[in-house]
C-alpha cells in the first residue's frame, strides 16, 4: 500500500446508499433500504474459524423479525472444517448435542449485493445462552479493539490479498506469471473491471489491481478502515472476489500455497496506531528514531516477541504454513525492517498520514478476524510491558549471517506452530480455553487428513482437493 494507510476523507455510494462517516445504520433505514432496492431475500452470514462465509437466506418480509430476535444457526459452526467435518473434542458439537446459538443482525453492516438478484447481505453477531460465543472470531476482534481503545489508541487497517483464479477446465485464467504485467490485466479485463466495480458497491473502496508472480494470481488493495470495520471489510472482499469470478464462470481461491514450488498467496495485514478521533497519527514521529513514536516501538517488538505463536493465526491451515520459506517473500524469522520486504515486519514512513506496518506473516487463508486480534494483542503487550525493539534489518533476513543471535523463527510446520501457540500465555489470556480447545482440535484433524492422505498415496493432491474451492 501506499495510500492506502492514509485516512480516507471522502464519501463512498455503497449498497444503494450514500454512506458518511459516523452515519449509523437502524432498522428504519434497513426496511427503506430493502424496499428501495426491491429486496427480497437478506443472506445472514457469519465467518466461521476458517474466515469461510456461512449463511442463512431470509425471505425479506421476515427480515425485521430477525432483527429484532435474530435467528437459530448451528453452534458447530465455529467448529467445522471447510467441508463440516464432525470433529471430536471442539467443545461445540457431540459435547452440546449438536445444539443451536442465536445470531444476531448487525446492522451496520448491511449490503445489498449488485451481482445476486435481489439479494442483500448482513454480517451477524453469535450469542449462546445469553453469552456472547467465545469462539466467534467477530467478537475475539472486537474485544481486543475494545481493549485497545481503552488504552487510547485506535486501529487503522487493511488486509492485502493474493488469491488464484481457476477457469471451468482446471487451467488457471494465465499459463505465465510475472508481477504487474499489463497483458494479465487487459487479457481478462472483464473480470478486472467487474471485481474493481462491484466491491466498490458493496463498500470494498479499491485503490489497486495487479498480476502476481504465480501463473493466475492476482492481487487487489483496498482502503482501509478504522476498527471491526476493516476485519468485516476483509470477510466482504474475500466471499465478494469468489462470488463474482463464480458468477463468470471462474474459481478464485484464497488457499495459500495451492501449488508444490511456485509462490504462495498472503495475507499481509497492514495497519497504525491512531488517537481515538482519527484525527492524529500515534505511530508517526518526526524527531524519533526511526521516525515511530515510542509506542510504535513498542507495539512492534511485542509483534516480533509473540512472533511464533501468533504465526498459527496468522498462517493458520496446515498449507499455510509452508508459505514459510526463504527466497519466496514470505517471512521466515521474527524480524523487521524498513521498507524491507524479507521481514516479517516492514515498517512503511510516509509522514503523519501514510507511515504504517506491514505484517507480512499473514497467509491468504487466514481468518481476517483473527489475523487482527492476533496482532492487537501483540502489539497490546508490547506497549504494556514496554518492550524494547532491536535494530532493523537493513539486508536480507533469508541469510543467516544477517540475522541477529537470538531472532526467534517461524514455525514452518503445523505441529510447530500448535505448540508455540500454546505454549505462550498471552494466547490463553487473549483468546482463553475454550477458544484454544476448538482451533487446536482443527488443526489436530488437518493433521490426521495429512495422515491419511499419505496412507492413501495422495500426499501431493490432498490439500488442493480439501482446501482450493472453498477457501
Amino acid at each position: 500500500m501506499t495510500a492506502a494507510m492514509q485516512r480516507a476523507t471522502s464519501s463512498v455510494t455503497v449498497s444503494g446508499y450514500k454512506s458518511e462517516e459516523g452515519e449509523r445504520m437502524d432498522i428504519q433505514k434497513v426496511i427503506a433500504l430493502i424496499e428501495t432496492n426491491n429486496v427480497e431475500f437478506v443472506r445472514i452470514e457469519l465467518c466461521d474459524m476458517y474466515g469461510i462465509s456461512r449463511s442463512k437466506i431470509v425471505p425479506a418480509r421476515h427480515f425485521p423479525k430477525t432483527i429484532t430476535a435474530g435467528t437459530a444457526f448451528s453452534l458447530g459452526a465455529f467448529a467445522w472444517d471447510p467441508v463440516c467435518s464432525l470433529i471430536k473434542g471442539t467443545g461445540l458439537l457431540e459435547e452440546v448435542g449438536y445444539c443451536d446459538m442465536t445470531i444476531h443482525p448487525d446492522l451496520e453492516t448491511f449490503r445489498v449485493i449488485p451481482w445476486l438478484e435481489n439479494t442483500a447481505r448482513v454480517l451477524v453477531d453469535s450469542s449462546f445462552k445469553g453469552s456472547p460465543v467465545a469462539q466467534d472470531p467477530r467478537h475475539i476482534a472486537r474485544a481486543q479493539l475494545e481493549k485497545l481503545e481503552s488504552m487510547g489508541f485506535s486501529l487503522f487497517s487493511a488486509h492485502e490479498y493474493e488469491f488464484y483464479v481457476r477457469q471451468k477446465n482446471g487451467d488457471m485464467i494465465s499459463d505465465f506469471g510475472g508481477e504487474s504485467l499489463t497483458i494479465t490485466s487487459t487479457e481478462h479485463s472483464s473480470m478486472v473491471y467487474k471485481l474493481i466495480r462491484e466491491l466498490t458497491r458493496v463498500g470494498i473502496d479499491v485503490e489497486t489491481f495487479h498480476s502476481e508472480d504465480g501463473a493466475g494470481q492476482l492481487e487487489i488493495t483496498f482502503r482501509p478502515s478504522y476498527g471491526l470495520k476493516a476485519a468485516d471489510n476483509a470477510h466482504t472482499f474475500k466471499t465478494s472476489v469468489k462470488e463474482i469470478c463464480q458468477s463468470l464462470g471462474f474459481t478464485a481461491s484464497f488457499m495459500s500455497k495451492p501449488f508444490e514450488g511456485v509462490v504462495g498467496s498472503s495475507c499481509h495485514f497492514c495497519h497504525s496506531l491512531w488517537d481515538l478521533e482519527g484525527r492524529e497519527s500515534l505511530l508517526y514521529d518526526e524527531s524519533s528514531k526511526w521516525k515511530i513514536s515510542e509506542n510504535g516501538r513498542h507495539w512492534i517488538a511485542g509483534l516480533l516477541e509473540h512472533a511464533p505463536a501468533i504465526a498459527l493465526l496468522c498462517a493458520p491451515t496446515i498449507n499455510c504454513v509452508r508459505r514459510f520459506q526463504p527466497e519466496t517473500f514470505a517471512p521466515v524469522n521474527a524480524t523487521w525492517g524498513i521498507d524491507n520486504r524479507t521481514a516479517a515486519i516492514r515498517l512503511k514512513v510516509g509522514g503523519s498520514s501514510g507511515t504504517y506496518i506491514e505484517n507480512r506473516m499473514g497467509a491468504s487463508g487466514s481468518n481476517p478476524y483473527l489475523l487482527l486480534a492476533a496482532n492487537v494483542a501483540a502489539g497490546i503487550d508490547g506497549i504494556e510491558k514496554k518492550m524494547a525493539l532491536r535494530e532493523p534489518m537493513s539486508n536480507s533476513a533469508y541469510n543467516s549471517n544477517n540475522v541477529p543471535n537470538n531472532t526467534k523463527s517461524l514455525p514452518s510446520k503445523l505441529t510447530d506452530a500448535i505448540q508455540s501457540f500454546v505454549a505462550d500465555d498471552l494466547m490463553f489470556e487473549t483468546f482463553g480455553a475454550d477458544f484454544i480447545k476448538t482451533f487446536v482440535a482443527l488443526k489436530q484433524h488437518e493433521l490426521k487428513r495429512e495422515l491419511d492422505a499419505k496412507s492413501k498415496g495422495k500426499e501431493k493432491t490432498w490439500e488442493r482437493d480439501f482446501f482450493f474451492k472453498i477457501l
